[in-house]
């Protein structure tokens, strides 16, 4: 039996199969998933209704499973910002995490790379909720 909080096979899986500088893209409800996603990636949709999960949720759940070297989101319009999901995410990443702002063009070319991994949408609603993780080497034991 599995006793960590995520439970998800698939996800499982896939976060198994990917190593080091692999990435994986939770997404919010508004990404679109059938055109902006790396050949590679396997694309889970957990957008049950609009606003659940959210990618903050996710991302809670994932960071405890693999070890994250660099966090990439999209810049926000000026129109956007502040950015509260952003807050949100911010208070979750480890300490140390780098973290790079790309603007919408770029984030959609990098999630279009056959590194990409695993890609999870989530029913999360709000503007510039998508991260980007590449994924580092596990800590020393």
């Amino acid at each position: 039996m599995i006793q960590g909080k995520l439970t998800h096979p698939q996800i499982i899986s896939a976060l198994a199969a990917a190593g080091h500088g692999a990435t994986v893209l939770i997404s919010d409800g508004h990404y679109s998933a059938a055109t902006a996603v790396g050949p590679n990636a396997v694309t889970i949709f957990l957008n049950l209704q609009a606003g659940t999960p959210t990618v903050p949720q996710v991302l809670d759940v994932i960071l405890q499973m693999v070890t994250v070297e660099k966090l990439t989101r999209i810049l926000p319009s000026e129109d956007a910002r502040p950015c509260l999901v952003h807050s949100e995410i911010d208070t979750l990443m480890p300490e140390g995490t780098k973290d790079e702002f790309v603007d919408r063009f770029r984030f959609y070319d990098l999630a279009r790379s056959a590194d990409l991994a695993l890609c999870i949408v989530t029913g999360d609603s709000r503007r510039f909720a998508n991260v980007l993780l590449t994924l580092g080497v596990l800590p020393q034991t």
